[in-house]
């Protein structure tokens, strides 16, 4: 599983940018605040994502993506719990995964396996699988919300 030690310098802090979001680094051993999972997975407060050299990729895209989701206004409120439905939920699937493609040396596909050694469960059994036959729903949520990056990566490739 990658780790937020595992990118490159500066990478997380860069995409997190692009999007109004901050990266706040948390020392090794030291409680992740805003984490739903609990170390040493991402927490969300507001428009900071906390996270530890040992966090898991998917994780920090996963709660960097709900925030992403979230309506501007929403996101001072948003302290560890982040999703208010399936549709949103399913759509920050979506969005971590092509946001995957614009870590150096990650890409989405490395994610996707990432996220099914971790637990996350689909439908059609895994992630790629949802991602590819299955979440038309959410992307239109996306696209619907003005959430799609203007240029999406093209993910499984």
């Amino acid at each position: 599983m990658l780790l937020l030690a595992d990118l490159a310098p500066g990478a997380a802090e860069d995409l997190l940018r692009r999007h109004g979001l901050m990266l706040v680094r948390v020392a090794d051993g030291a409680t992740i605040p805003g984490s739903y999972w609990g170390e040493p997975e991402a927490g969300v407060i507001g428009d900071a994502v906390y996270a530890r050299a040992d966090t898991p990729v998917h994780s920090l895209l996963h709660e960097a993506c709900h925030l992403i989701v979230a309506p501007p206004e929403k996101r001072t409120t948003i302290h560890t719990d982040a999703s208010e439905s399936q549709a949103e939920e399913d759509a920050t699937c979506y969005l971590q995964i092509l946001l995957a493609d614009d870590l150096p040396g990650i890409g989405s596909t490395r994610l996707m396996a990432d996220m099914d050694a971790w637990g996350y469960s689909f439908r059609l059994g895994s992630t790629r699988a949802w991602f590819e036959h299955d979440a038309e729903d959410a992307r239109a949520w996306l696209e619907v919300n003005g959430r799609l990056p203007l240029a999406p990566a093209q993910a499984c490739g």
